[in-house]
């Protein structure tokens, strides 16, 4: 605050002060501003040593700058402002992008000599420091634009540099004071740094440079910005009476502002003044001295003058949106913040990277696809409710291009808002994010999760083709080598509608999503490699925990991750096997459009799995696609697609379907605490989500066929068959079930055995391909064994009779010359010996003679 009673002490110091400054300001104007004059005398040495002794040398720092998000616009081939952010709204121009109108008005009203003087206008500086010499409530600046200038940049010095508000303020006071010996301190350093800058830039430089610095009120920065938001119009159409008005508030921008409607500020008794009531009656007073400044050098015309003084100051309002919520895509430029605040590219502290987004002046070039994104948001809005009562629904969707990671959509059931009270239905959450990319958890992963198990499966060397028992039951050990060995005492885990599952094969149970198939698989693996397969896929929790497997339920997809990651994981399958790290920045340029690489985040692609391997789980995945469990979201519209679906509970529903190209993922369920997605019928969203936009996807990247798969990783496997004959039904059945087939009882067949007795098998016991279904006969205890009888046919008879046969009769007789008269000889019977067969049946006795 000035000093408004001043001593009589204060005022002789003060004059001493000023004849001190005389001296000094004249030597220094005469000595550097117009070097041409020759100076001496033992005052004029000591004031130069005195200025000399002052730094001299003033970097001019980068301009605080909005950073904009950047997005293709397809209908114009050149990349639109998706989204910007700052601290200070500021859009810089070249010195022919400002009207003239404007360099006069500012010029006239603010430093009439600046293409006279050397930086300094010694008639301005001397009124203004006699003026603030003699105290009272008002000081008088006095200052060159060139001084303005250097002011200013120390001004947004305070800004970069300032780690506090009070260091900020502290700063700002030392940058401005204007007042006592302190006051002309600074301001001989204002003018030393004025007068160097003057003899390293040129005047227009330096006029465009305070044009494109200076404050216009509130957070509105330069020139352009400043014309933009007051006026609605770029700096390069800004008429007379409009560059007078700015050229007024540049003096005192926030008494001066002209946004206020009830008043940017108050008179002594505090009511509000300069508002749109009182026809913003100090700007007004300061505008038609800025006229009548520039009526007076000859810049506008006296009717020019008249014209605009009589013109009421008419704002038009245009504010400059930042943020996310205006964007297209709010949900993926939310992402798109979420990574520049959490990567190390965008600086090493917290503080650098917030300085980087709301100062930075970074245009970041975003790989969102225009087309996909406003298709994803249309079915989104269709489809997906914001609200339901009763419980916190959610919805998400999320695109990504195989080859590369990059981010091709993101959308959400919800409104977008920063507001904690913004209420059901508005968020700021990324649903398909994770903690660090987007504040969101995560969701339960279900049968989704099952991809990470059938690679594993693969990659041991396991046939998608070979047979297990998938039935209900209670699966009891788990290897895992990581956390220790699993022994599950619990109840069985159920199948979607606790179906009793089947024997069955990886292929069948991948696309009817068999919970029990695919821990019978689990059960042969080691749980530490499913869980190190999900890691190198790139997946984590939604809260960044690497994934443990450490119950046989995390098989099935109980932990929570998001639903990028499970779409990269996808993509990692419909890539050859090569896993790339989701990406939603293409490029990064400063503000002059120069390429920072460095700016950039490093997202890597890296063969994980093998070709081999991703082609056969592909194989697999494509059953889902074709009457498995995903066919509702097949747009059947000529391209191979992958997929799986994934429930959990009544809580959350899954879909991710992937082309070679573009992979699709869709999330429907509750964000937190309970919910019954199926109770309120919006189970089949997902479909709907999923199939709209893969739909999309397709036509924009049309995509070829996935590779045929590994025979090795698709062989039926060959096993042996045990020999069941001659055991109790219920045992054999279990032996041939254990084995890992399947077991038909057909129906009894002769034999002397008791009726609970194997008969018969069919196949026989060998190696046959595994899967194959063995039908087993049970014995109807009405059946012998045909005995090998010899002799005559009186003795055969007899022999068969012993042995339970009474139905005998005389079959084929053949000659046989060696025997005598009547004489016979059993050579065989029909059937044959051996042969188990009715007791009531016929056995036929072929015999020779002599002759027959």
């Amino acid at each position: 605050m000035p000093d408004t009673k001043r001593t009589a002490s204060g005022v002789l110091s003060g004059v001493a002060g000023l004849v001190g400054l005389s001296a000094v300001a004249g030597v220094l104007i005469t000595a550097t501003v117009t070097p041409a004059i020759a100076v001496s005398g033992a005052a004029a040495s000591s004031a130069i040593t005195l200025f000399d002794n002052m730094p001299n040398y003033l970097e001019i720092d980068e301009l605080m700058e909005p950073t904009s998000l950047m997005v293709l616009d397809p209908n114009t081939g050149d990349y639109a402002e998706m989204a910007k952010f700052y601290d200070q709204n500021r859009s810089p121009v070249a010195f022919d992008q400002v009207a003239t109108v404007m360099y006069d008005a500012i010029l006239s009203s603010e430093d009439p000599r600046y293409y006279e003087h050397g930086g300094v206008d010694l008639i301005g500086t001397s009124r203004a420091l006699l003026s603030n010499l003699e105290g009272g409530g008002n000081t008088q600046g006095g200052s060159s634009i060139s001084q303005q200038y250097v002011k200013n940049i120390l001004i947004q010095r305070c800004e970069w540099d300032a780690q506090t508000d009070e260091e900020r303020q502290e700063c700002f006071l030392a940058a401005t004071n204007s007042s006592g010996s302190e006051g002309i301190e600074r301001k001989l350093q204002e003018m030393r740094y004025a007068i160097s800058l003057e003899q390293r830039y040129s005047k227009n430089d330096i006029l465009l440079g305070y044009l494109n610095i200076a404050n216009f009120g509130g957070v509105n920065y330069g020139i352009d910005a400043a014309a933009r938001y007051y006026f609605g119009v770029p700096a390069s159409a800004l008429n007379v009476s409009q560059a007078a008005t700015l050229a007024g508030i540049v003096q005192n921008p926030n008494t001066y502002r002209i946004d206020r409607t009830g008043g940017s500020t108050t008179d002594r008794d505090g009511n509000p003044v300069n508002s749109e009531a009182d026809g913003y009656a100090l700007t007004k007073q300061r505008q038609t001295y800025v006229l009548g400044r520039m009526l007076e050098d000859g810049k506008i015309t006296q009717e020019q003058h008249d014209a605009a003084v009589a013109e009421p100051i008419t704002p038009a309002i245009t504010q400059s949106q930042q943020g996310c919520a205006a964007s297209i895509a709010p949900y993926f430029c939310q992402y798109v913040v979420s990574v520049i605040k959490n990567d190390p590219a965008f600086g090493e502290t917290a503080d650098e990277r917030q300085t980087a987004l709301r100062r930075g002046g970074l245009k970041v070039y975003t790989s969102l696809d225009w087309n996909l994104q406003n298709t994803a948001a249309d079915v989104m809005a269709a489809q997906a409710p914001a609200t339901v009562s009763g419980m916190n629904f959610g919805a998400a969707t999320v695109n990504l291009e195989t080859s590369t990671g990059r981010i091709l959509s993101i959308t959400q059931n919800t409104q977008f808002s920063e507001a904690s009270d913004a209420g059901a239905g508005f968020s700021s959450l990324v649903y398909a994010g994770d903690l660090e990319f987007g504040g969101a958890r995560g969701f339960q992963a279900g049968s989704t999760f099952k991809i990470f198990t059938l690679v594993d499966w693969l990659e041991q060397g396991r046939s998608v083709n070979e047979v297990l028992d998938g039935r209900m039951r209670v699966f009891k050990n788990f290897t895992n080598s990581c956390t220790g060995n699993i022994v599950n005492n619990n109840t069985p885990i159920n199948n979607f509608g606790k179906a009793g599952g089947s024997v069955s094969t990886p292929m069948a149970f991948t696309a009817s999503s068999l919970n029990t198939g695919y821990l019978a698989m689990a059960a042969e693996l080691d749980m530490c490699d499913i869980a190190n397969t999900a890691t190198k896929m790139g997946v984590k929790t939604g809260s960044g925990s690497p994934i443990t497997m450490a119950n046989p339920a995390n098989v099935i997809g109980v932990d929570s991750i998001s639903p990028m990651a499970m779409a990269g994981a996808y993509a990692t399958v419909a890539n050859n096997g090569i896993y790339c790290q989701p990406q939603a920045i293409d490029r990064v340029t400063d503000a002059a459009g120069t390429e920072l690489p460095d700016k950039k985040p490093a997202r890597a692609c890296s063969q994980v799995i093998s070709p081999e391997v991703a082609a056969t789980a592909a194989y697999a995945l494509k059953g889902v696609m074709t009457g498995g469990t995903g066919s509702g979201a097949n747009p059947y519209d000529g391209t191979q697609l992958i997929g799986k679906t994934g429930t959990h509970e009544d809580l959350q529903t899954w879909m991710i379907e992937s082309s070679t190209r573009v992979v699709t993922a869709a999330w429907v369920g509750t964000t937190e605490g309970a919910g019954d997605v199926w109770g309120y019928g919006l189970q089949n969203v997902r479909y709907t989500l999923a199939e709209t936009v893969q739909r999309a996807a397709d036509a924009l990247y049309p995509a070829g066929p996935f590779p045929d798969p590994a025979p090795n990783l698709t062989k039926r496997v060959l096993k042996d068959l045990p020999n069941v004959i001659g055991m109790p039904i219920a045992q054999a059945q279990t032996t041939l079930e254990q084995a890992g087939f399947s077991v038909t009882v057909g129906d009894p067949v002769d034999s002397d055995a008791s009726t609970d007795v194997v008969a018969a098998q069919t196949p026989g016991a060998g190696q046959v391909a595994g899967g194959t279904t063995v039908t087993i006969n049970p014995s109807n205890g009405q059946g012998g064994t045909i005995p090998n009888v010899s002799g005559t046919v009186q003795q055969a008879q007899a022999q068969l009779a012993q042995a339970g046969f009474a139905n005998v009769a005389l079959g084929a007789c053949t000659s046989d010359g060696s025997l005598n008269g009547n004489d016979t000889r059993v050579t065989s019977t029909s059937p044959a010996a051996g042969t188990a067969v009715n007791k009531s049946s016929q056995i036929q006795l072929n015999y020779s003679r002599q002759a027959c």
